[in-house]
């Protein structure tokens, strides 16, 4: 049987782990990382790009079952990753099916911020092995 990876916990996160992401993604809003246009635009301060906490539970995936294996990859957002937040990435195995001769496994991926709520979610497709004839 399949077992399913330790939590992944991280942070405190920071606006530089923000503004990180943001330069390797080309995503440079001022709202990610520049507090006074965050305060202008109605928030408290910059929070985290959408796509970063999304990374970080594609990461945790493929570092448990492999970048090679992964067939498909969803998400939703929840709620917003601020400075401060500590999150904790978990995974659930759902069901498997069989496509093409290869075993398949459905996993759900969440990031929570530690105290307040799921911040993504995420639904991945892996391989899993080949079935044999």
């Amino acid at each position: 049987m399949m077992q399913i990876p330790e939590p992944r916990r991280i942070g405190p996160v920071t606006v530089t782990d923000f503004v990180r992401y943001q330069g390797a993604s080309g995503d440079m809003n001022p709202i990610h990382h520049d507090t006074e246009f965050a305060r202008r635009a109605g928030f408290d301060s910059p929070f985290a790009v959408g796509m970063w906490p999304a990374g970080l539970l594609a990461s945790y995936a493929t570092d448990w079952l492999g970048p090679e294996n992964i067939r498909s990859f969803r998400i939703r957002f929840a709620e917003q990753i601020w400075p401060g937040d500590e999150l904790e990435l978990t995974a659930e195995l759902g069901e498997s099916s069989a496509e093409d001769g290869t075993e398949l496994v459905e996993v759900a991926l969440t990031c929570t911020r530690i105290g307040g709520g799921v911040a993504v979610r995420a639904w991945a497709r892996f391989a899993t092995e080949e079935v044999s004839a």
